[in-house]
């Protein structure tokens, strides 16, 4: 390969997620313009497989708000929403989206189209109260999707165990039940061959995404979950179903598989291997990151790349011939992989430890999302007496500046890495 084409494969998969993600925002700003609907989704049981067998767009409000956040202007809508009546209490972003609401769509990306109705489902509480909230707004119909989640830490089910079998049927039937309100709200027909081509271009996003995730074993490694992934991440949800994320995905596995055989990392050079828990810190995201780098750390994994990928990390694929069953085992499987993702991630992670070779782990608790940070001290402990591996734990927020204090957390992260090292220089005088 000459040098020019290195240089157009490496990066590749940041300029061109930018750039679909740009062109998303525009197709719903034209949507908008138009005074055409859309439906209003979340990252974990999104149901984009059925709802672009439809031709409806997809509206992620999880994803609007975070880019309030990293344009730095989430202050505006959070103060708009308070203002409102909604307490400084509950989650930014949903605090965020109301804002965006009550200016009529209007982003920092362009205008959001209203929805004709809402789907969610039962991963995350706050899901519930917020399609409420458009329900009362719009007058529209919301569709929750119950998936029933693993009863313990490490108890997922598989296809043809019993209790999984029932499972399955009841998530199918709702599937059924969420296909006839699309056709009643679109007034178009549902068409099976239709939702396996969707299905095959989730096939082959997932796919690659598990690919690109576990090339992160190389050393050194090819890609920031922490930056990087959260560019990936917007392709998975956005354009899950759709050619041009399927095609995105197998393009990443190009570029991660030259960097690997070339040993082309994220960082000049990298000293420290970390995993992040829980939701970055959008308000400082650059800075955030900085932080870590700025001593030779890279995150070479994140939980947030499990459940806000909807468990598409797991790299389920769909059985074709049979579509509406498979379809509910991959929703079964995936969202309760997300959920665990967030309850019980110490489980995950004690695999990890060698296969990824960390030297540490961040805990990143934050103010808007009890249910990303309910846990991560317990999830901590549980980690720090199965392994001896340092951990670091910062609390901040996703959205609310107020609440971020980058000198407070700079302190805390200098020292450890400071302990990381003496760690480090501990060791090789054993050896």
């Amino acid at each position: 390969m000459s040098h020019q084409e290195a240089a157009g494969i490496v990066g590749r998969g940041n300029r061109e997620g930018a750039e679909l993600f740009r062109r998303w925002f525009s197709e719903l700003d034209h949507t908008a313009e138009q005074g055409g609907l859309s439906a209003y989704v979340f990252v974990m049981g999104s149901m984009c497989e059925v709802l672009r067998t439809f031709s409806l767009p997809v509206v992620f409000p999880e994803i609007n708000s975070l880019q309030t956040a990293v344009r730095r202007v989430a202050h505006e809508y959070l103060n708009q929403a308070e203002d409102y009546g909604f307490s400084p209490d509950i989650c930014g972003y949903v605090k965020a989206d109301i804002a965006v609401q009550l200016r009529g769509g209007e982003h920092p990306m362009g205008r959001i189209p209203k929805p004709a109705l809402a789907v969610l489902t039962n991963a995350c509480n706050t899901y519930i109260k917020w399609a409420e909230i458009w329900e009362r707004m719009y007058q529209i119909p919301i569709f929750t999707l119950d998936v029933p989640g693993t009863r313990a830490a490490g108890t997922q089910t598989w296809a043809g165990d019993a209790d999984f079998e029932n499972d399955r049927r009841y998530v199918q039937a709702q599937l059924t039940e969420l296909i006839a309100l699309c056709e009643r709200v679109t007034g178009i027909k549902f068409d099976i061959d239709r939702l396996r081509e969707v299905m095959g271009h989730a096939n082959e996003m997932s796919r690659g995404w598990k690919q690109v995730l576990e090339f992160n074993k190389s050393r050194p490694s090819l890609f920031n979950a922490l930056t990087d992934g959260t560019i990936y991440l917007g392709v998975t949800n956005g354009f899950r179903g759709s050619p041009d994320g399927g095609r995105y995905f197998t393009k990443l596995v190009e570029e991660m598989a030259y960097k690997a055989a070339n040993s082309i990392g994220t960082l000049t050079e990298e000293k420290y291997r970390l995993t992040f828990i829980g939701v970055p810190c959008y308000p400082i995201f650059r800075r955030f990151n900085e932080l870590f780098t700025e001593w030779g750390g890279t995150f070479v994994h994140s939980t947030y790349l499990w459940f806000a990928s909807g468990g598409a990390n797991l790299g389920f694929e769909y059985d074709l011939a049979r579509p509406l069953e498979s379809l509910a085992e991959g929703v079964l499987i995936s969202v309760r992989d997300a959920m665990d993702s967030m309850f019980y991630p110490e489980h995950a992670l004690l695999e990890m430890i060698d296969s990824f070779h960390l030297d540490g782990v961040v805990y990143h608790p934050i103010k808007s999302c009890r249910t990303t940070s309910t846990g991560m001290a317990d999830n901590r402990r549980a980690l720090m007496a199965a392994r001896d591996v340092p951990s670091l734990f910062i609390e901040s927020d996703m959205m609310d500046r107020r609440v971020v204090s980058e000198a407070q957390m700079k302190n805390r992260i200098d020292a450890f890495f400071e302990g990381l090292a003496s760690r480090r220089r501990q060791g090789a005088a054993a050896r």
